[in-house]
């Protein structure tokens, strides 16, 4: 089933508010004049509110999407799409997608 392509620009937050950002895109292909976030390389995550050992297993430091497009590339690397199952690192946690361009899908 298509899924919409996530992008640099969309906001994409680890379940304890903090902000994930894709660590690797491609300037070349763009969907709503940003560049597109590719599977290479987990998110990076910064303000996660969610307190270190021993109060808790926290703060989420990166995200990694288990599932990809399989059928569109961007420069030979599989887009990432939402919704799809993710996981923060070090907690377990998924990501949460709340705004993201809805125009381009992919497979």
């Amino acid at each position: 089933m298509p899924s919409f392509v996530l992008h640099l620009g969309a906001q994409v937050r680890c379940i304890h508010n903090g902000h994930a950002t894709p660590s690797v895109t491609v300037p070349r292909v763009r969907v709503s004049t940003q560049p597109v976030a590719v599977h290479s390389a987990p998110c990076v995550i910064a303000g996660c509110i969610l307190p270190p050992p021993p109060a808790a297993n926290g703060p989420c430091i990166s995200g990694s999407w288990l599932a990809p497009s399989l059928r569109v590339k961007a420069m030979g690397m599989p887009l990432l799409v939402a919704p799809s199952p993710s996981v923060c690192a070090p907690t377990g946690t998924p990501m949460v997608v709340l705004m993201v361009q809805g125009r381009v899908t992919a497979m």
